[in-house]
């Protein structure tokens, strides 16, 4: 799956941004891959300058690796950087030199002052980065609801409303969406976004999901292969569909209260195939 996300088609033009909602992740190896070359530039730098300042002081350029690891990657790398930062500046800085022991207590002060102050660095950098990310899930939730709400709003048809509805379920979980109707006696996916890829025990959760009236949810018993969490429609739209998000391939966990977006949607769809079967 791609890490973009298509561009809304419905949305008006003032809300349209091509560019992806979230910058493509790096697997996680590589992330801690980096954090460590970011110690060894350090290392680096530290060798350049050790004999214009002093040990204490060396100590310092290794809050630098910690921070830009922090704010790019998060805790744990950042506490990676801390630690590694900490061992390379008692190995190669702190008499006796090439050895993990400290003598001098200046050296042994500078140690731990690094440790404290490089944590606390990656606490307030990676505390910094979770709220930047959460704001710019927040606008893009808002965004995907607006153009959704914008589609409605404008009586455009039944197959652009769910089209849009299933973009916004795209955009804002960041996975495969698809909206499944029954027609007689099959059930067809009449809206997909995020290259939705919809099998046939997909299909069978979708039939036990408007059956029941109650959300079903992936690679769960009795729907067990199916990769999509579905839920119903109300029957009062005039309409016997479903919203599926298929978690299993999404660029992101499985956030633990869906329902609160997918009932905001459901009412939104619900409202427009309402109004157009009187």
């Amino acid at each position: 799956m791609s890490g973009s996300f298509e561009e809304d088609p419905f949305a008006p033009a003032r809300i349209r941004d091509p560019r992806p909602a979230t910058p493509p992740s790096l697997p996680l190896i590589a992330q801690y891959g980096l954090a460590l070359v970011f110690v060894a530039l350090a290392t680096g730098l530290a060798f350049l300058v050790q004999h214009l300042i002093s040990a204490p002081n060396v100590t310092l350029i290794y809050v630098l690796p910690v921070i830009i690891s922090a704010t790019l990657f998060g805790w744990g790398p950042s506490l990676l950087a801390v630690a590694v930062g900490v061992i390379a500046f008692d190995f190669f800085f702190t008499e006796p030199y090439y050895s993990l022991t400290i003598t001098s207590p200046s050296d042994i002060w500078a140690a731990v002052l690094l440790f404290v102050i490089a944590s606390l660095a990656a606490f307030v950098a990676a505390q910094s980065r979770r709220w930047a990310m959460e704001a710019r899930e927040a606008a893009e939730r808002a965004q995907a609801l607006q153009a959704l709400a914008h589609t409605v709003i404008e009586g455009r048809p039944q197959s652009q409303i769910l089209q849009a509805a299933a973009t916004a379920l795209h955009r804002i979980f960041r996975a495969p969406a698809a909206i499944l109707m029954q027609r007689e006696n099959r059930i067809d996916a009449v809206a997909t976004a995020g290259s939705a890829q919809i099998t046939e025990a997909d299909r069978e959760a979708a039939r036990g999901a408007l059956s029941s009236h109650e959300n079903t949810r992936g690679d769960t018993y009795p729907y067990v292969g199916a990769y999509f969490d579905f839920w119903p429609i109300s029957k009062a739209a005039g309409c016997n569909c479903v919203l599926g998000v298929d978690f299993a391939h999404a660029a992101c966990e499985r956030p633990d209260a869906p329902e609160q977006i997918i009932e905001v949607i459901a009412a939104y769809v619900a409202a427009a195939l309402a109004l157009r079967s009187r």
